[in-house]
């Protein structure tokens, strides 16, 4: 008996530091030293509207956008709620015809050449809001075809909105597609 009271004491001291000093402590330095970051990174339009986070993939599917990277979330694709991938393998059949008709797509829409995988191939959450520059610009042609506009401007758009690897060393570049079709839609609403 005499030793449930110091482990009863025990409990209640560590809930208190672990489940509420601590959390505290850690939310509020994020706050105040990544506040952006900390409330979610929403990219909000003139008035103020949230139009979306730049953390999470949002569905394109219209031509005049640039398309985002594949969804394999349950229910529906870019479902922030059930993040997952695929979990099949390289070798499944469903998987290889998943991947099929989506090079069919792309190819219908007149890309030719080689397709990187991160235009077919789903990522690990289902939610990656990132392509790689070569992506986008295989893009560039449908893109400015849907909205009249020069390749050349397009090429100078996902040169601009290209974020360089980390550091200068960790990662690959990247261009956020939702960073991205804001930006032709500041040139040509």
């Amino acid at each position: 008996m005499k030793d449930i009271k110091p482990a009863i004491l025990l409990f209640i001291i560590f809930t208190i530091i672990c489940g509420g000093i601590y959390p505290a402590v850690v939310t509020g330095l994020a706050y105040a030293i990544f506040p952006k970051q900390a409330t979610g990174s929403f990219i909000t339009d003139n008035s103020g509207k949230e139009i979306g986070s730049t953390l999470i993939s949002h569905p394109f599917s219209d031509p005049k956008y640039f398309w985002p990277r594949p969804s394999a979330t349950s229910d529906f694709g870019n479902n922030p709620m059930a993040s997952g991938g695929s979990n099949a393998g390289p070798t499944n059949p469903d998987y290889l015809k998943t991947v099929g008709d989506r090079i069919k797509v792309l190819r219908d829409t007149g890309v030719t050449g080689q397709v990187p995988a991160d235009l077919v191939q789903a990522s690990a959450s289902g939610l990656d809001p990132h392509i790689s520059p070569e992506s986008a610009l295989l893009q560039v042609q449908r893109v400015a075809k849907s909205r009249g506009v020069s390749e050349d401007v397009l090429k100078k758009v996902v040169a601009k909105t290209t974020e360089e690897r980390q550091f200068g060393f960790l990662g690959q570049p990247r261009v956020n597609v939702l960073v991205l079709n804001l930006e032709l839609d500041r040139l040509s609403p």
